[in-house]
């Protein structure tokens, strides 16, 4: 139990993804499948109530290609103040890159771009460093785009090329796991940390305090962090309690 306690703590992000100005939750990133949640901006305000230091906020419908919530977003990271934001959705060229980071979100979460874009996304890698991070959503060892209706290639090719960008940081989602309360994909995350000195952040299937135990687990090998969203929603634990748990 010492050795456990020696870990580092896990870093949890409680997500707040967005469609059509509601707080929802997917499942396996299915367009069409929204349980909602309500006001987006209340929310994130539970989560900064709880202890977050993290918020990973998604516009889905920028993601799917069928909108924006821009102006909701912004309203979120003004009123929750202390808490760092992780900006995801629908940034795929200079213009939408640069309205996300205006909006005071600390670090954005690249998807479909880095994939199909790729000389753009080691650009921005470049450019902008540690405020870029690249999220890997996998399906087997399939990349997903386009909100999760495409496939973007093969997942090791596309690691490799991104290792050789330099990017500072990848965001793994096991597709077929998120938004399920069937757990992570721990295979898929020791898979990538072997093949990358960079920190992952782990999304998809966290279902219970012993999912966060099992991932503070991984830590040594470079889980930095988790994105928790429908198990906190479904009231399977509280933000305060996983925080604990993942702080060992």
């Amino acid at each position: 139990m010492s050795d456990f306690s020696a870990t580092p703590e896990l870093i949890l992000l409680p997500a707040v993804d967005v469609a059509g100005g509601k707080a929802v939750r997917l499942t396996q990133g299915e367009a069409g499948s929204e349980t909602h949640y309500g006001d987006p901006v209340d929310a994130a305000l539970e989560w900064a109530r709880q202890g977050a230091q993290w918020i990973h906020l998604v516009d889905l419908d920028a993601a799917f290609g069928r909108g924006s919530n821009t102006a909701i977003l912004r309203k979120v990271i003004k009123h929750v103040r202390g808490v760092k934001i992780e900006l995801s959705g629908g940034i795929r060229d200079d213009a939408t890159l640069e309205a996300a980071l205006d909006s005071g979100a600390a670090r954005i979460n690249l998807g479909t771009a880095a994939l199909e874009n790729p000389e753009w996304a080691a650009d921005v890698i470049a450019r902008y460093g540690d405020a870029i991070a690249v999220g890997l959503d996998v399906r087997g060892t399939t990349l997903a785009a386009r909100g999760w209706t495409r496939e973007g290639g093969d997942l090791w090719t596309v690691l490799e090329r991104l290792e050789a960008a330099g990017c500072s940081r990848y965001v793994v989602t096991d597709v077929t796991k998120d938004g399920t309360l069937r757990g992570p994909n721990l295979d898929l995350l020791r898979q990538v940390t072997a093949r990358t000195p960079k920190p992952v952040v782990a999304s998809g299937g966290v279902s219970s305090l012993d999912d966060i135990e099992a991932l503070r687990s991984l830590v040594p090998l470079g889980v930095e962090g988790a994105i928790v969203g429908k198990a906190l929603y479904a009231g399977a634990f509280t933000l305060a309690e996983a925080l604990d748990v993942a702080a060992g």
